[in-house]
């Protein structure tokens, strides 16, 4: 399944809880999209966040019916560093 990153910049800080959090998951099962994990600005006002979908029109359902912003979106590819072989010499 395709990869994305999202970009949500928030007015506020961030504050999710355990309610918050398994709403999120409710809808993301719900329209088909998969969250892997976040990371958190300093200032908890901006996310980049990796997700599993079909679709950038996937995130951007959950995203609404989350009601969460979903700035830019923009699909990656995995690179690990084990998987770059260092120069024969």
């Amino acid at each position: 399944m395709p990869l994305f990153l999202i970009e949500r910049q928030f007015a506020e800080r961030l504050d999710m809880d355990a309610d918050g959090m398994a709403g999120l998951q409710q809808i993301n099962a719900e329209v088909g999209v998969h969250w892997l994990y976040s990371f958190l600005s300093a200032d908890q006002r901006k996310t980049y966040c990796l997700y599993e979908a079909g679709s950038p029109d996937k995130i951007l359902e959950a995203a609404r019916r989350a009601g969460l912003p979903a700035d830019v979106i923009v699909e990656v590819s995995q690179v690990r560093p084990e998987a770059v072989r260092p120069p024969a010499g």
